[in-house]
């Protein structure tokens, strides 16, 4: 029975490492992802366009939605890896082309 609970504790320990890890990689990756974002920025290269389907949604009654194209537009994007500039990151905005605004 002690030795169940001493793996347990092992385990825990591990894995609540592993996720410290993870966490404080990806803290550390966002001001090193912004000032690379910024030297593309001004040597001109850090911004991209992905042209999208835009869809309006109107509800209706009975909890069902009704959608009306609008088109296709063009939006700027940040060409890195987390979202930079008020902008979605380019690698995210080209993978979720449509975009729904909702009435």
């Amino acid at each position: 029975m002690a030795e169940s609970f001493a793996i347990e504790a092992y385990v825990f320990k591990w894995l609540s490492r592993g996720i410290a890890g993870v966490l404080l990689i990806a803290a550390l990756a966002y001001p090193l992802d912004w000032a690379a974002w910024r030297v593309r920025v001004a040597r001109g290269g850090g911004m991209g366009s992905v042209e999208v389907e835009m869809f309006t949604v109107a509800e209706l009654k009975g909890g069902k939605e009704d959608y009306y194209p609008n088109g296709t537009a063009v939006i700027a994007c940040s060409r890195s890896l987390y979202p930079q500039g008020g902008n979605g990151a380019c690698w995210w905005v080209e993978r979720h082309r449509e975009v729904t605004q909702h009435y």
